[in-house]
């Protein structure tokens, strides 16, 4: 069983879901799905917490919501969003079962690509904290980010867009532009380290692939329902 912590947006929660489900109908054929436990969370306390940089209060927040997978069965616990793995330590420590990290799968997938320099676009705590980009360095990985105004504004289409379920055409533009110049600075791959990101940006908005961050992390999740571990994409 995985548990699920999310609503961080629900609107790439939902694509967990599918995604996860997907894959072992795709593997087992017939009516099969995964066995899964959610805990959706109220974004908006989540995002209060963010706006007040109360990261104690939201690693508690989140650390319960992971214990509560745990004691519904989960065997492993994913945190369905990139930011909120800025507390994932705190999260791990709290349960007794595997946090199966986004930062991880994705390294996995590029590494299984053979690519050592990424291109990565997410909310500016993301881009600029070591809490994600230590994680994926530490896997030998070399990682670009936006310059300074392209952050600012890719945290604005996150926050006040993409989570709130509006998808806009100049923002998606303004994506594949940052994309172009990822690639021109020697970009082998893109992540894409949000998971709402996906609803703006496809494969064939790059030169290089495109790793969608909430698609390696289900398909790691779901690799993990299926053979009792998280190998490589």
């Amino acid at each position: 069983m995985i548990g699920l912590v999310g609503g961080m947006s629900w609107y790439s929660t939902m694509d967990y879901y599918r995604t996860i489900n997907a894959a072992v109908q795709e593997r087992l054929g017939g009516h099969a799905s995964a066995p899964l436990t959610l805990q959706s969370l109220d974004f908006a306390q989540v995002r209060a917490m963010q706006l007040a940089g109360d990261w104690e209060a939201a690693g508690a927040l989140l650390a319960d919501a992971a214990r509560r997978c745990q004691d519904a069965g989960a065997e492993t616990v994913l945190i369905c969003t990139n930011l909120m793995h800025r507390v994932a330590d705190v999260v791990e420590a709290a349960i007794d079962v595997p946090l199966l990290r986004v930062t991880d799968a994705v390294a996995d997938a590029a590494l299984a690509r053979g690519v050592e320099r990424l291109g990565l676009l997410g909310t500016r705590w993301t881009m600029e904290e070591d809490f994600y980009v230590g994680r994926l360095r530490a896997r030998g990985l070399d990682v670009l980010v936006p310059d300074a105004a392209a952050r600012v504004e890719l945290d604005r289409i996150v926050f006040d867009e993409l989570t709130r379920g509006v998808v806009d055409a100049s923002s998606a533009a303004a994506c594949r532009r940052m994309v172009e110049r990822l690639e021109a600075a020697g970009a082998g791959a893109v992540v894409l380290g949000c998971t709402e990101i996906q609803l703006l940006l496809g494969p064939d908005d790059a030169r290089t692939p495109v790793l969608d961050s909430m698609a390696v992390h289900a398909a790691a999740a779901a690799r993990f329902c299926l053979d009792g571990a998280a190998l490589p994409a």
